[in-house]
């Protein structure tokens, strides 16, 4: 089983919304900026996750997104599903056609394994993930990190502006 960049990148990034969205719509700039994730491959992601209503749009001065229900209500199966990611663990993307045109002898085995995975992440939610201490701990690292470098950004425009011409 390898679950790809894409369902690993919108489970990330729907994390960093619900964890962000206490003080209104999240930009998908922010997300970014936190979890260093291109903001056109975000793009690609959120119009996916809109589609399955897990996200809302909100336009305008200040606009960006929230999630589409609680955080409660929001499981990570549904995440990876809605970005079409697969979980598949079978060679034959559980066609059955996988030696000659037929089932292959561990068919039966990667498909359970398969099952198993996705009702794994169906049992975890947004606020189940939220409550557990070390994504906390990271979560605050980011945000300091990125109020920091945004000081520091602030800060040398500042100095760019006195400095003699």
């Amino acid at each position: 089983m390898r679950l790809t960049t894409k369902g690993r990148y919108a489970v990330t990034a729907m994390l960093d919304l619900a964890l962000h969205s206490e003080g209104g719509p999240v930009s998908l700039a922010d997300i970014s900026g936190r979890q260093d994730i291109s903001l056109s491959y975000l793009e690609q992601l959120f119009a996916r996750l809109r589609r399955q209503e897990l996200v809302v749009s909100v336009r305008g001065p200040g606009g960006g997104y929230r999630l589409g229900r609680d955080c409660q209500q929001v499981f990570i199966s549904e995440v990876v599903d809605a970005v079409n990611e697969s979980l598949d663990t079978t060679r034959c993307k559980n066609h059955g056609d996988c030696q000659n045109g037929e089932k292959c002898l561990t068919h039966h085995l990667w498909s359970d394994l398969s099952d198993q995975i996705h009702d794994f992440l169906s049992g975890i939610s947004l606020a189940d993930l939220m409550k557990k201490r070390e994504i906390q701990v990271v979560a605050e690292r980011q945000n300091r990190r990125r109020s920091e470098s945004g000081s520091q950004a602030i800060n040398t425009k500042l100095l760019s502006d006195r400095a003699p011409a």
